[in-house]
């Protein structure tokens, strides 16, 4: 589970933030002075720092700047001032995003999502981390092949496993019943890709809420299937 930090004095706004991150299936932790946040972004790991500029003490200026001396984890800046002077220096001085209050906290998750993944994907570190997937109250555990449905474990078959572990490790792409066939069967599908209809029902019985309003496996009429995140 990614840990990210939101250092803010507004303890409404922190909040906020903090409850759709969390509902995104982050872990947070929050400080309200820049002092506090500063000593926690140099000495404990977090995967991303959420930084409002104008803090108590010491400003987000200030701890964007020591935390990019020593880090390259991704830094989004907060703030309620307009003025493009203050998003270049603060991009200036190395932090990847900048959020002009008031945002949408929706705004604020998408935007902290594809930062996580833009670092995954420069890092390499996707494949070692990735040894357990979340998603929204889904948990794979890819080394033990088990999976948890908000906190219960479902049982599946082994190609009911491959293919939803498949899916979930390439999300929001969309693949064809005969491209997921291959991958899954390691054969061509041979007129035969009702194999993967079935299995892709069975699979949505035991992670979806409601299977005719799917969460997690979206069908995309005419093409195929895509997991969404």
């Amino acid at each position: 589970m990614n840990r990210i930090l939101i250092v803010e004095d507004e303890e409404a706004i922190a909040d906020l933030e903090k409850d759709y991150l969390e509902l995104a299936g982050f872990q947070v932790e929050v400080c309200n002075d820049g002092r506090t946040g500063q000593d926690r972004a140099l000495k404990e790991e977090f995967d991303l720092y959420i930084l409002d500029l104008m803090l108590p003490e010491v400003d987000g200026f200030e701890i964007c700047r020591q935390i990019r001396q020593i880090k390259n984890t991704p830094i989004l800046m907060v703030s309620a001032k307009k003025e493009d002077i203050d998003k270049i220096r603060g991009l200036g001085l190395g932090a990847d995003d900048y959020i002009t209050k008031p945002f949408s906290p929706s705004e604020l998750v998408a935007r902290v999502k594809a930062h996580l993944a833009r670092y995954d994907r420069l890092t390499g570190s996707v494949a070692e981390r990735n040894k357990v997937i979340e998603i929204r109250g889904l948990r794979i555990d890819t080394t033990a092949r088990r999976v948890w449905v908000n906190g219960e474990e479902r049982a599946f078959t082994t190609k009911e496993y491959d293919l939803l572990t498949f899916l979930a490790s390439h999300p929001n792409h969309v693949y064809t019943k005969d491209e997921l066939f291959r991958e899954i069967w390691d054969m061509e599908s041979v007129g035969d890709i009702a194999t993967v209809t079935v299995h892709i029902k069975k699979i949505r019985e035991k992670v979806e809420m409601d299977t005719s309003n799917p969460q997690y496996i979206e069908t995309i009429w005419g093409v195929g299937y895509r997991f969404k995140v």
